[in-house]
């Protein structure tokens, strides 16, 4: 039977053969159009009939492969060169044995698609793709058979992967890869030649050629020479930053199979993990959740390689007893992995996180966290590198960035022992205070665990509280970072914070006093509160209650050497006017400091500022100074340490400001109602002169305090003023009638009318008879005043009183 089909065989192609061979002639004309009805006969016979493959291989070997061959490479017409392609193709994928036809087919592939020089290669891009899947078929078909040629298909394909047409680019990415599987013996020879041109195609325009591109690499790399990974690295790289995600997959399934399978990947671990974790911060589900699968897989295959080095680990170590909330812990092999690379890796990541480009820079930052968790304790021997990148990234514009280094810096704070990183960064801080400095401090006390950091706690806070660190700066942001140092301690120290609780406000009190942070005032004021709580204190005033007399003491110890620009002027505002009436209870200290530093030799812009303190808080005496009751034992020295010496004419605008604010401390005192007679007596005794002459200021307001005054201590004292006083004052609240303020007239006016309540009796109008009717004659001309009001007041007095 197998003769007879083997004869039947022979029949039929002989008569295939002399069916073709009239056909066969026509390939030789010159016309195109016998050439072609030629090429279509052949068709007919051979493709469209039902031939068998033993039958198709004795008549494509021996008739039609060199008459199709020639027409393929000579041919002038793209029709017939197209169907000579299709007749080919259709016997090689036909054909028992399509191996026959390599020593004819593929120069003739060579030379149509990279002809030496000065020989055309083929001019149509549509059979330039047909010619490029002619030799993927081969590839495909033939096998290890294509040794022999591999020098030629290697060049066919260095030029096809730069041809223009994206189509050809694309089969040609899928021969190179054909080519590496099937003869990865010899391909590993060759494969270093496409390793151009393919780095050269991965940037095409279009993502299926680049997706082509990085796959072929893949392969290409996989079965050929392993040193070629450095070749590409950079580019793939780069491509994890393309904006198509199918791009990016590719990256991540190449780089996850080299980790898996490449014959050299233990020399290039420390290059390929970047990469493969880089993809896990990839925005798309998809491609973060197939670089998380291939992690796991690639740390679980070398767990299983190196049993034996883990032994011990995976018998005996356990968890953290602190670990990052949310956060899924990598398998040990994983762990190992980074570990044992860490130091090949973190010293370019720290570059590449200082990048000029922002996106590099944010996908550093993103690895670093990676890194680092996968690290853990082992992040200590790399704390120097790490602590000096994360101070510069920390103040870079983009804030992905800072976030990204800001949990890199609490992940240090939960692995890394606080004896050595507290160490290391408070010495940065002691040398060069720095914002930064202080933003990666909070962070690492944030990622502390609380037991761990307790014993830590006063070298922490003493250290933030030196005049170095907590006066360093006015900046804006430094103060921000301080207050999130504080912040950072209260959140994680909850109530081990009661003793370094005075450390704490020192800092706070310093923030607020800031000019510049008033933003922050509300914030700071929070954070007391917060400080209060873990106290179980009822709020921010029960805190300087605790420590009102260390905050007096804290900021007076030089008070006599104080000036305008002194920190501790800006820190007893803050005290004595956000504790309340807390600072009554301080008023020994308080009023101390008042008198040494309101003196008259003393910094004029200082005893401005401390005059302004006074002025505010008298204003509401019995809810701040006065909350104890014991201001009043303290009077004699106001009025005669602090307001007679600064009340006192100096030349000068500062002299003048100084005066003003000493009237507005001597009117809130009146005004606040905490004097009696008796005590409004002493008063006038010592400072009536010096309000006197301080109606004739230059300052509006200081001659309308200086009336009421004067008004305030005419109705009081009354009748017991003496007449000869009294014949000092009216002649100076009578100019005051001609000042160009109406309210200060209206006070002048008032005041008169007080002094003349201020005569007892007949006897004392006699005497004063010539003083009131000079008097009465200028307020009867202050009568055509423009101003009703003052008409009005001037006429009341002058008919009620005269």
């Amino acid at each position: 039977m197998a003769e007879d089909g083997a004869v039947g065989d022979q029949r039929r192609a002989a008569e295939v053969v002399q069916a073709l061979g009239r056909h066969l002639s026509g390939l030789q004309e010159p016309g195109r159009d016998t050439r072609l009805r030629a090429l279509r006969a052949i068709r007919a016979e051979v493709q469209e009939r039902p031939l068998s493959a033993l039958v198709l291989q004795e008549v494509f070997a021996k008739q039609l492969l060199r008459p199709l061959v020639r027409c393929l490479v000579g041919d002038p017409a793209e029709r017939c060169r197209e169907l000579a392609v299709q007749l080919t193709c259709h016997g090689l994928s036909h054909g028992a044995r399509p191996a026959e036809a390599l020593p004819c087919l593929l120069p003739a592939l060579a030379q149509r698609l990279c002809p030496p020089q000065g020989q055309s290669h083929e001019p149509c891009e549509e059979l330039r793709l047909a010619l490029i899947q002619l030799l993927g078929l081969l590839l495909e078909l033939c096998e290890a058979a294509l040794a022999p040629y591999l020098p030629e298909i290697i060049r066919i394909l260095q030029a096809t992967l730069l041809d223009p047409y994206p189509e050809v680019k694309r089969e040609s990415c899928r021969c190179a890869a054909a080519s590496a599987r099937a003869m990865p013996e010899h391909f590993h020879m060759q494969s270093e030649f496409l390793i151009k041109p393919l780095m050269q195609t991965v940037s095409h325009q279009h993502f299926r050629v680049r997706v082509a591109v990085i796959q072929a690499t893949g392969t290409v790399i996989q079965f050929g020479n392993g040193k070629s990974v450095d070749d590409v690295l950079s580019h793939l790289a780069q491509r994890l930053f393309d904006e198509i995600p199918q791009v990016r997959q590719a990256v991540t399934s190449v780089v996850g199979e080299w980790l898996l399978h490449l014959r050299d990947r233990y020399s290039y671990f420390h290059k390929l993990i970047p990469l493969l974790l880089s993809s896990f911060t990839d925005e798309m589900p998809e491609n973060k959740q197939l670089a998380v699968s291939y992690w796991k897989r690639i740390g679980l295959q070398w767990e299983k390689e190196n049993e034996e080095d883990l032994k011990d680990k995976l018998d005996f170590y356990s968890a953290p007893s602190h670990y990052p909330e949310r956060v899924v812990r990598p398998e040990l092999g994983c762990r190992e992995l980074v570990t044992r690379n860490l130091s090949k890796i973190l010293p370019g990541l720290c570059h590449d996180v200082t990048d000029w480009v922002e996106g590099t820079r944010i996908k550093a930052s993103q690895l670093l966290f990676i890194l680092l968790l996968h690290a853990e304790d082992h992040i200590t021997q790399h704390m120097e590198l790490l602590l000096r990148t994360l101070y510069r990234v920390c103040l870079d514009e983009e804030n992905n960035v800072v976030r990204n280094c800001v949990k890199a810096a609490e992940l240090i704070g939960t692995f890394v022992n606080p004896k050595v990183s507290l160490k290391l960064l408070v010495s940065a801080l002691e040398k060069t205070p720095m914002p930064s400095y202080l933003m990666i401090l909070a962070a690492v006390i944030r990622g502390c665990p609380r037991q761990v950091l307790k014993p830590h706690l006063s070298y922490l806070a003493n250290t933030l509280s030196q005049p170095e660190i907590c006066q360093r700066s006015e900046e804006i942001f430094y103060m921000e970072q301080l207050l999130c140092c504080v912040q950072a301690i209260t959140e994680v120290c909850q109530e081990d914070c009661k003793e370094i609780s005075l450390q704490l406000m020192k800092v706070l009190v310093t923030i607020m006093a800031i000019p510049r942070a008033e933003h922050l005032h509300e914030k700071v004021e929070e954070s007391m509160c917060s400080l209060a709580q873990v106290q179980h204190l009822s709020g921010f005033l029960d805190l300087y209650k605790q420590h009102i007399d260390h905050l007096m003491e804290w900021v007076s110890v030089s008070h006599d050497r104080w000036n305008c620009y002194s920190p501790e002027l800006l820190q007893l505002d803050v005290i004595a006017t956000h504790s309340g009436p807390i600072i009554g209870e301080a008023l020994q200290d308080f009023i101390l400091i008042l008198k040494t530093c309101l003196q008259p030799t003393k910094d004029p812009p200082m005893r401005l500022k401390l005059f302004t303190i006074l002025s505010q808080l008298l204003q509401k005496a019995n809810e701040t100074i006065n909350s104890q009751g014991q201001f009043l034992s303290y009077l004699e020295i106001v009025i005669k340490d602090i307001l007679a010496p600064n009340l006192q004419w100096h030349a000068g605008r500062t002299a003048a400001a100084i005066r003003t604010t000493a009237v507005s401390c001597l009117w809130a005192l009146i005004y606040s109602e905490m004097l009696s007679p008796k005590e409004i007596f002493k008063l006038e005794d010592a400072l009536m002169p010096q309000v006197i002459a301080t109606l004739d200021e230059d300052s509006k307001m200081t001659r309308l305090m200086a009336c009421r005054i004067v008004s305030v201590i005419l109705n009081i004292r009354g009748k017991q003023f003496d007449l000869d006083k009294l014949n000092n004052i009216y002649p100076e609240l009578l100019k005051r009638l001609d000042d160009a303020a109406h309210d200060v007239r209206l006070a002048a006016a008032q005041a008169l009318s007080n002094w003349f309540k201020c005569i007892r009796n007949d006897d004392e109008k006699t005497v004063l008879k010539s003083n009131i009717e000079f008097l009465y004659r200028e307020l009867l001309i202050h009568l055509d005043d423009p101003d009703q009001n003052i008409q009005r007041a001037v006429l009341g007095k002058s008919s009620n009183e005269l």
